[in-house]
């Protein structure tokens, strides 16, 4: 793959969703790719960047190309930190219960 540069302009456009009269979103340009990307995954719902698609230049992303760059370590911005996951079921809270 040839160097992609997160300082170029990008567009995100939606899903084409025939059964729905609108998208979650609608099309959006940035100013650099790296805001692009940071939008798609941190505030589209999962349902809208299904079937979205990012363009940069020539180049096109899908979901998951869109996910691969956010997670690239040469990704610049700051991420979002992750939800911390739910407890298990049967975590020792319960058992002390009992």
């Amino acid at each position: 793959m040839r160097s992609f540069s997160f300082n170029t302009a990008a567009e995100l456009f939606p899903a084409a969703i025939r059964k729905k009269k609108r998208a979650g979103f609608a099309y959006r340009r940035f100013g650099t790719a790296a805001e692009a990307v940071r939008f798609a995954i941190e505030e589209l719902p999962a349902d809208s960047l299904n079937g979205a698609y990012l363009q940069v230049e020539e180049a096109r992303f899908d979901q998951s190309g869109i996910r691969s760059l956010y997670e690239s370590k040469d990704f610049p911005l700051p991420r979002r930190p992750r939800a911390p996951q739910p407890a298990p079921a049967g975590d020792k809270a319960d058992d002390q219960a009992a």
